[in-house]
């Protein structure tokens, strides 16, 4: 086990919020820190990331997490490190920030002025593509959403969707990123460790086009195809926990049963 410790001079604020407020964030020698907030997002984070590792998504169209236990002033936080992943120059746009420098208006309340969700959803793809030229924006917020319905990453918004510009202007697809209110790591406020995992599962819900994860993948796959497969059991399930230095096993525990009965609900996407 090792503990990291951090500074004054390496805290960073950025526009990525989540909407249950933000986590302490450091960035030190190229590493960006995040320290746990309402639960175990820094174990969620690493948690959905090893697993990505076990599907079709090719290793730079996502975003590797370690846990760590970090030390700042007085206090020690449990959390997690990233390497940077942006080359010299190149900058990390929100499509929120990428909305409003555009068309001086917010994303999220445009989106929400449709009232259709299929065409929610195809107002951000197309809006994306007519800035930036990505033209397979689809094909990636469906390999997004269905990362999301898996993991149950209820703090999907246009704030954590995000696009990458190089020095030239050209833009370019963001690795995933920001699972970490993934696998009901929230135990402050919404999924107390107390109250039976499957009870939680039944009430958590999505906040990028609407409340249904399964109502959103099932529109995105519907307009974009699906694009990601999985495969992985109970055994990694179980290494990639027992990796980890710093959280309970109570936590790891009820990251494994949500991730088997994930499993077991989408069956298809292991086929």
């Amino acid at each position: 086990m090792r503990l990291i410790e951090l500074f004054e001079k390496d805290i960073r604020n950025y526009d990525r919020q989540s909407s249950k407020g933000n986590q302490l964030k450091w960035f030190s020698e190229n590493i960006w820190y995040k320290a746990d907030y309402t639960g175990y997002e820094g174990f969620a984070e690493y948690v959905v990331s090893e697993l990505l590792a076990h599907s079709t998504l090719g290793e730079k169209e996502f975003i590797r997490y370690s846990t760590e236990e970090i030390k700042n002033k007085y206090m020690t936080y449990k959390g997690c490190s990233s390497e940077n992943f942006l080359p010299k120059g190149w900058s990390l746009i929100t499509l929120e920030r990428l909305f409003q420098n555009t068309y001086q208006k917010s994303l999220n309340k445009a989106i929400y002025s449709i009232s259709d969700y299929e065409n929610r959803i195809k107002f951000l793809v197309e809006q994306t593509i007519r800035i930036t030229g990505l033209a397979d924006f689809g094909v990636y917020i469906s390999k997004l959403l269905t990362i999301d319905a898996f993991f149950l990453n209820e703090d999907r918004h246009t704030h954590n969707i995000a696009v990458l510009m190089d020095m030239e202007g050209k833009y370019h697809y963001c690795p995933i990123f920001d699972n970490g209110a993934a696998l009901l790591s929230d135990t402050t406020m919404d999924y107390p460790l107390n109250v039976p995992f499957h009870i939680l599962v039944e009430n958590s819900n999505a906040k990028t086009f609407c409340t249904s994860f399964d109502e959103q993948l099932d529109t995105v796959e519907r307009l974009y195809g699906q694009h990601i497969r999985f495969h992985f059991d109970e055994k990694e399930i179980d290494a990639i926990c027992a990796k980890d230095l710093y959280y309970s096993d109570e936590i790891k525990e009820r990251v494994k049963s949500v991730l088997l009965s994930q499993r077991r609900k989408y069956q298809y996407l292991f086929r």
